[in-house]
């Protein structure tokens, strides 16, 4: 099957801590008016927290460019000094949430129970989680590639059920990949693909025939490569990085994943 056959093309842009208001708002505007509305087609933007209001006031939100966020904390508010719950994501009009992204697990110790909580949080305020999972440099060398995978996807969906696990979205992200310009093969992404649906099937059984559960590839996308790894099977779209922070060329990104 051709990777994303009769399924949604997703691009997502996270720009992780840059990007202030003004610049926030100009990058939504530009590409909100590039991107016109395409069925079967999504584009997200992720700033951080402190530009998400800018960012839908430049647009983000609207038909053509959805808003997420990069983190929630997983309760809808409350005396948590410095995090935001899904209530305030939700006021601005927060879609998609990322969970588990390997900088948050590694530079902040996030674990797979706070994943988890997270991913049911953000469900239960009707947003959509996309959830990230990737090896190490030192995991893919010593072939534990498809264990860790096994073993993020286990532990995000800790606690749903089935229609819970149909509207959560996935982001293979190799550690190793990830801001080095050295991205991992289209082949990897889809061998990872493989993998983590077929995590959800032996998990779930037939509770989630007819449904392949969309999956990104993230790790030094650039509007180079961005279309070898549209075309592998079993990969939906992309979640890049650095190559989002300027709006030309992650206009033309988005038109080679989602002509």
């Amino acid at each position: 099957m051709t990777a994303g056959a009769g399924r949604e093309r997703l691009v997502f842009a996270n720009w992780k801590m840059h990007k202030g208001q003004a610049e926030a708002q100009a990058w939504c505007r530009r590409v909100a008016a590039a991107l016109a509305l395409r069925p079967g087609r999504v584009v997200a933007v992720f700033p951080p927290f402190t530009a998400l209001a800018a960012a839908r006031a430049g647009g983000a939100g609207g038909e053509s460019l959805a808003l997420g966020a990069q983190d929630v904390y997983p309760a809808t508010a409350g005396a948590v000094t410095g995090e935001v719950g899904t209530d305030q994501l939700a006021d601005l009009g927060v879609r998609f949430v990322l969970c588990g992204h390997s900088e948050r697990r590694r530079l902040l110790g996030e674990d797979d129970a706070l994943v988890a909580r997270k991913v049911a949080a953000a469900l239960a305020a009707g947003m959509t989680p996309v959830v990230c999972v990737g090896e190490d440099g030192p995991e893919r060398e010593h072939g534990r590639t498809e264990a860790v995978l096994r073993r993020q996807v286990a532990g995000a969906v800790e606690g749903l059920g089935a229609e819970a696990v149909r509207r959560v979205v996935w982001a293979y992200e190799p550690v190793w990949a990830i801001g080095s310009g050295r991205p991992a093969t289209p082949e990897q992404a889809a061998e990872a693909a493989a993998t983590l649906r077929q995590s959800l099937r032996a998990r779930y059984g037939a509770a989630l025939d007819g449904h392949e559960a969309p999956v990104l590839y993230g790790g030094s996308v650039d509007p180079e490569n961005a279309a070898a790894f549209a075309r592998a099977p079993g990969v939906d779209g992309a979640l890049v990085g650095g190559a989002s922070l300027d709006a030309e060329a992650f206009v033309t990104l988005v038109e080679r994943v989602a002509p």
